[in-house]
């Protein structure tokens, strides 16, 4: 059922495939005069369809075995893998993300999805002994989990496939029913995704995919009859979000100015070449991409010559031409207030060693050093492809400099100092503290969420689950 650049793709309504008057064209970040495609919004009538039909579905999700939910799940999983070339293809094209970059985030739907058909084989609850004083003797209290409800989810547009199967995977996995809301820059990788949902069979009415304007995707957020909003996105929107929603329980991941930290023993090639890719990746347009690099000032300089000679050797070009490593910013504005921010910090005191000039959606890949930590691109978040280098002296400063954020989602340490790895975990205040490796790592089993602006909540399987099921109690009392 994929057209690209032709006829606009259908929108999944509980389980219909429909059109509205609303036609939702979807730009190519690379190409402006080639567009990746088109769809529709959905109309205030369409949504109250899907709504209304996830509400009446939730009376046979609930109620679906184990091995139903993981049979949907792996099916589904099976679909996206059998698609995979077509898929990575779609989010090149919509999506501007480089093609190796793209089929990897292929490759992670496809065990997100997998992911979920296990847990919802071993959703486990426990026994709790009770008799721990004498009114309570021969009593044993079972605990289950069971699901919520409807779920109102919001899904970003830098991985448009594996974040909303990050919403999706889980709520099937449970037993909720969910209207998933797609970006409206990159849409059309999940309307794929749903023709795949589609033959997997889940119950009638309890899986909407609904791109939607800004103004109905409001109302979504507000809606009681929805009993979890799961959003990813920025934290502006997020927190906004979060004081609109109600009695609702809220999830949020949101973004960050990740901080990563090359301490004097560290492995400086592979600290290099993992920074390389935790910076520039999708132009960084990652919240857990790396934007602030602390260096030890005794290996500044050898760190800082590896470093900007990889920069060098980085291919900004086609993200459909396999041998790109950074492609195009989703959009034109995004780049520019890259450049508005780059040139406030040269403004400020701060040097451009490595790029720093917009040429259209493409940014190079940039570094900055000596830029007052007030400046946006050392305060906010960037997610743009910009790293700021500073030295520091000793890993506490280190850490209390990375911890001078209003942001704490992840943070790198390069380190073989045990001693200094532990006091990372301890003392760094964000979700995530990951050793030798950048803070853009992520698996997809892991917990995965930030603290501060951060979010609220955590993702992964078995987490989200969590948020996405309610603890009940049975206390069994024996008479007598």
């Amino acid at each position: 059922m994929t057209v690209v650049g032709t006829h606009p793709h259908p929108i999944f309504l509980a389980g219909r495939w429909v059109e509205s008057p609303d036609v939702l064209e979807v730009a190519n970040p690379a190409i402006a005069a080639e567009p990746a495609g088109a769809t529709y919004n959905a109309t205030p009538e369409q949504y109250e369809e899907a709504v209304e039909a996830a509400v009446a579905a939730f009376e046979v999700t609930r109620h679906l075995p184990a091995y139903e939910r993981g049979r949907i799940l792996r099916d589904i999983s099976s679909g996206i893998h059998a698609r995979r070339e077509e898929l990575g293809r779609l989010i090149s094209l919509e999506a501007g993300k480089p093609i190796r970059d793209a089929l990897v985030e292929v490759d992670r739907a496809v065990i997100t999805f997998r992911l979920g058909a296990e847990e919802a084989e071993r959703m486990t609850g426990e026994l709790i002994p009770l008799d721990l004083m004498p009114s309570s003797r021969d009593r044993v209290g079972i605990t289950r989990r069971f699901p919520i409800g409807p779920i109102a989810a919001i899904s970003p547009f830098n991985f448009p496939l594996n974040l909303a199967a990050h919403k999706l995977s889980p709520a099937i996995a449970s037993g909720n029913p969910i209207v998933l809301k797609p970006p409206s820059k990159d849409p059309l990788t999940m309307l794929t995704v749903a023709e795949i949902i589609e033959a997997a069979g889940p119950p009638a009415g309890s899986v909407s995919i609904l791109p939607m304007t800004r103004e109905l995707g409001d109302r979504m957020v507000a809606d009681d009859r929805f009993k979890l909003l799961t959003f990813t996105g920025s934290p502006s929107v997020g927190w906004r979000m979060k004081e609109r929603a109600g009695k609702k329980k809220v999830v949020l991941e949101l973004g960050g100015n990740a901080g990563v930290i090359v301490d004097s023993t560290a492995d400086l090639d592979w600290a290099v070449k993992r920074i390389l890719v935790g910076a520039f990746a999708y132009a960084g347009q990652v919240c857990i991409s790396v934007q602030r690099m602390f260096v030890h000032e005794a290996v500044w300089d050898t760190f800082m010559e590896k470093f900007l000679a990889g920069v060098g050797d980085l291919k900004l070009g086609d993200p459909l031409d396999p041998t790109t490593d950074v492609g195009p910013m989703v959009d034109e504005n995004q780049a520019s207030r890259t450049q508005r921010w780059v040139d406030e910090a040269v403004a400020m005191g701060g040097q451009v060693l490595a790029g720093g000039k917009a040429d259209g959606t493409f940014f190079p890949p940039t570094v900055l050093t000596d830029v007052p930590v007030a400046a946006q691109v050392c305060s906010n978040e960037a997610f743009a492809p910009l790293v700021v280098a500073f030295r520091f002296r000793d890993l506490d400063d280190a850490i209390a400099r990375v911890n001078d954020s209003m942001f704490g989602l992840q943070t790198g340490v390069f380190t073989n100092d045990l001693a200094g790895a532990w006091r990372s975990f301890n003392e760094l205040e964000v979700g995530g503290v990951i050793i030798n490796d950048v803070p853009t790592y992520r698996t997809d089993h892991m917990p995965y969420g930030g603290v501060k602006d951060s979010g609220l909540g955590r993702e992964g399987l078995r987490w989200a689950i969590e948020d996405m099921t309610e603890i009940r109690i049975m206390v069994l009392a024996q008479p007598g």
